[in-house]
Order: C-alpha cells, then structure tokens, then sequence
C-alpha cells in the first residue's frame, strides 16, 4: 500500500512541475497524477535506450519529469 501512495504523490508531483516547465500550471490533481504517472514510464524507457538510470526517489522524479515534459510535449504537436 505504501508503495501506491508513493506512486501517487510521485506522479502528482512531476505531472505539476512537467506542466510549470511547459504551460506555466498544472492539471488538476487528477490530471497531474495521470501525467506523472504515464511520464515515468516514459521517461524511463526513454533512459534505457540513452544507457542512462537514475535510483532512488529523486532519480525517479527526475525520469517522470524529464518523461512528463516529452508527452505533453507531444500531445501539443498532435493537437495542433
């Protein structure tokens, strides 16, 4: 259960500072969690294929972020 809740506020976490570094707000706490969430699983395929990992929970944040700023990133090219 813990490792849930820690999901969660990892995910609510970089879904916000994803959207700060992108467009200036969040989603919404839902919205944030998603995005986090999707991010890093993004971000660390993403650091697979550069050979790179980052551990613990600060390197985990780093990698939902860094995953986080390239799907919003994307969704903008496909919405426009």
């Amino acid at each position: 259960m813990g490792n849930f809740v820690l999901w969660l506020v990892l995910g609510a976490i970089a879904g916000w500072a994803a959207g700060k570094i992108m467009r200036g707000g969040g989603f919404g706490l839902v919205g944030n969690i998603i995005i986090g969430i999707i991010g890093g699983v993004i971000g660390g395929w993403v650091f697979g294929l550069l050979g790179l990992s980052a551990g613990g929970f600060i390197g985990s944040l780093v990698t939902a972020i860094v995953g986080a700023v390239i799907l919003i990133y994307v969704v903008s090219l496909i919405r426009k």
